[in-house]
């Protein structure tokens, strides 16, 4: 993850603009994730797409919201890996015994 982290930053890094504000980026990141939404409504859901959309793939909206989300950290100094690791202690600790094991 720190590897994903530096490259968006050295991405950003070379454009005199920066990192957007969080607000913004908390937009844009809503915005991808209505995309991303539409994609599995189209691929899972009842609403087919029209003739006159572009085929997309979710793949690439996923991805389009990991560089968000990865920039929105990086401008707030957060360590994503750091993060993911106590969302994994939490869920292997307090949550160890809330969903139903394969091997039980």
């Amino acid at each position: 993850m720190q590897e994903l982290q530096k490259e968006v930053d050295d991405y950003i890094g070379q454009f005199k603009e920066g990192y957007f504000s969080p607000l913004a980026m908390m937009a844009r990141l809503t915005e991808e994730l209505g995309e991303l939404a539409r994609e599995i409504n189209h691929y899972y859901g009842e609403k087919p797409k029209k003739a006159s959309e572009n085929e997309k793939e979710i793949a690439d909206e996923l991805g389009d919201m990991l560089f968000v989300l990865i920039c929105l950290a990086n401008s707030l100094n957060i360590d994503l890996e750091e993060s993911h690791n106590k969302v994994m202690h939490k869920f292997n600790t307090r949550d160890k015994d809330r969903w139903t094991k394969k091997d039980q």
